[in-house]
């Protein structure tokens, strides 16, 4: 009887660990690099090869781990998803059959207050409600709004349908089922890439193919992408940027300059790794998407680095923002003006603070800055400079350039990001940097392996990424285990969010 009451008490807490790991955690967030997901995306990779042949069985399968993930990162707030999703395939559907211009104006609209406004009550209210005490004189009391995880990708994903159905660039979707997978399609569900209608929905009811340079090239991506999040992203963050950021008062200058270096190769880091992951499982899955990093530090403009950094984020701007407001049809002046909007909206879509409206407002005069240099001297941006010598300056300076906005996009308060700035330019001391490195050498280590293979000519990453595609199938599974022991190894904390699931 001691034997079956002892069985039945370990047994019950072997359910109740599995219950505790599947259940939402507010404090643990399911993401790719975790070994929850990994663990139940083996599992839901053998049912959907199972489903291969039968598309509306594998959809819903698809679908309802979608919504799980979904439930993983933001518990039951995945309602929201659900409730953008259905009236924005209504709104397209009518937009589809309206032939009136007024009622399409209307329908679009329509759309446009659904999505912005959820977007806005959840990331702005507060913001919003400061600046009117500050305005007005009255009280405000921060009101206790959770923010979704991923809200900012999946309006824009659904809102950039509806417009595109409003422009006759697409036809409206007559299944609810496939609109619902093109919008809640994990692997960018909570961080992008933002995905077009155009580029993914004819790929829903494709009879479905991985080759052999697809299997590869995805194991590729989920490799490369873990090495950049869990081992640079996560190791830097904890050990060293996280500290410097917490209080840049209490660090001399040259601790503020590195700490600032090492942030802007955290971030990159840490969202191309998402991105890559997010490509590489879509294409064991048997879907493309599109790249949305490509080397942005390598830029030697501000306008190229745009084009290289969140490309699916920037053409987003550029197509339904920047052309929106009237592009480049109205002269120069006001081309320079809507870039400063559009880079000025940009930085209120990552966040709701004057460190983001800094970040964008100094984005958009740079581009500005840019396009009337390009005008004066006939340079077309992303084209090499003649000289080598200038070509490596306009980079450096570029960017420098962007890790001095990254200060405010890091900090929480804009005093933070004024003290950090101070501190490097006038309490630098620099004969503190043999101290620097001897107490975070290995921290220094991985910042500058990670922008030597950032500043790698990319001819080698595509003769490594062609050699590893070559491989036998079974080394691509020895790889993808070796990068788990090497994270194991280097974590010295829990995995680390994502940065970008607070956009």
């Amino acid at each position: 009887m001691i034997d079956i009451a002892a069985q039945h008490n370990s047994l019950q807490a072997v359910w109740q660990l599995i219950e505790h790991q599947l259940a939402y955690d507010p404090q643990s967030p399911m993401i790719f690099s975790s070994g929850i997901f990994m663990w139940l995306f083996c599992g839901f990779i053998v049912v959907y090869a199972m489903l291969w042949r039968k598309a509306t069985p594998r959809l819903l399968f698809v679908l309802a781990f979608s919504y799980y993930f979904y439930y993983k990162s933001s518990g039951t707030y995945f309602f929201l998803l659900a409730f953008v999703t259905c009236t924005d395939f209504v709104i397209a559907s009518v937009l589809g059959r309206a032939t009136g211009k007024v009622r399409r104006k209307l329908l679009v609209t329509l759309s446009l207050a659904i999505d912005l406004g959820l977007l806005g009550y959840f990331k702005y209210t507060n913001f919003l409600g400061e600046i009117w005490s500050q305005v007005s004189g009255e009280a405000f009391h921060n009101m206790n709004i959770f923010l979704p995880v991923g809200i900012s990708f999946f309006t824009f994903q659904s809102l950039s349908y509806t417009i595109d159905v409003y422009r006759g660039k697409i036809r409206p979707l007559d299944n609810l089922l496939d609109y619902a997978f093109y919008v809640s399609f994990f692997p960018q569900l909570v961080a992008g890439p933002i995905v077009r209608a155009s580029d993914f929905i004819p790929q829903i009811r494709r009879p479905l193919y991985v080759s052999r340079e697809m299997l590869g090239m995805g194991f590729w991506f989920i490799i490369i992408g873990l090495f950049k999040k869990a081992v640079i992203s996560d190791y830097i963050s904890v050990n060293f940027v996280e500290r410097i950021f917490a209080d840049p008062s209490l660090y001399s200058g040259i601790e503020n300059l590195v700490g600032v270096y090492g942030y802007a190769l955290q971030i990159y880091c840490d969202f191309s790794g998402y991105s890559d992951m997010a490509i590489g499982i879509a294409l064991l899955m048997g879907f493309h998407f599109n790249i949305n990093f490509n080397s942005p530090y390598k830029s030697a403009s501000i306008t190229e680095f745009w084009r290289r950094w969140h490309i699916s984020l920037s053409t987003w701007l550029r197509d339904y923002l920047y052309i929106s407001l009237g592009g480049n049809r109205h002269g120069k002046l006001r081309q320079y003006v809507n870039l400063i909007i559009t880079m000025l909206l940009g930085g209120l879509w990552h966040g709701a603070s004057w460190n983001f409206v800094a970040w964008g407002g100094l984005h958009g005069v740079a581009l500005a800055v840019h396009k009337v240099w390009m005008q004066l001297t006939g340079q077309r941006a992303g084209v090499p400079h003649r000289s080598r010598l200038v070509q490596v300056l306009c980079v450096l300076l570029c960017f420098n350039f962007v890790c001095l906005c990254w200060v405010f996009f890091r900090n929480r308060e804009f005093s933070d990001s004024l003290t950090m700035i101070t501190q490097i330019f006038t309490n630098f001391h620099a004969e503190l940097l043999p101290q620097l490195v001897a107490g975070y050498w290995k921290v220094l280590a991985l910042i500058v392996l990670g922008y030597a293979l950032h500043f790698a000519p990319d001819d080698v990453e595509q003769r490594c990424k062609r050699a590893f595609v070559k491989l036998p199938a079974g080394c691509y599974a020895v790889a993808l285990v070796l990068m788990i022991v090497l994270i194991i190894q280097v974590k010295s904390s829990d995995i680390q969010p994502f940065i970008y699931f607070q956009f």
